[in-house]
């Protein structure tokens, strides 16, 4: 892969990274809205496990953003 595919998929990745993140912080958010409404317990659990889902996609993104960073310094 040359430089500007490097180059490409960094930002692509970097996109990916920031997207996610937002989400993440948006679905936190409502998590804590609601913490002490009458939620169903099972909705909570969903919503706490699509969290997590989303946080290790996001260290699998910032493991490939590393990855791509040293091939473009090798």
């Amino acid at each position: 892969m040359d430089e500007p595919e490097l180059e490409k998929e960094l930002e692509e990745v970097d996109a990916q990274i920031e997207r996610l993140r937002r989400e993440t912080a948006q679905m936190r958010e409502e998590i804590g809205q609601s913490w002490d409404a009458p939620t169903d317990m099972m909705e909570r659990s969903v919503l706490l496990t699509n969290v997590e889902q989303q946080e290790a996609l996001i260290d699998d993104l910032l493991i490939r953003r590393e990855q791509i960073l040293r091939r473009m310094k090798g």
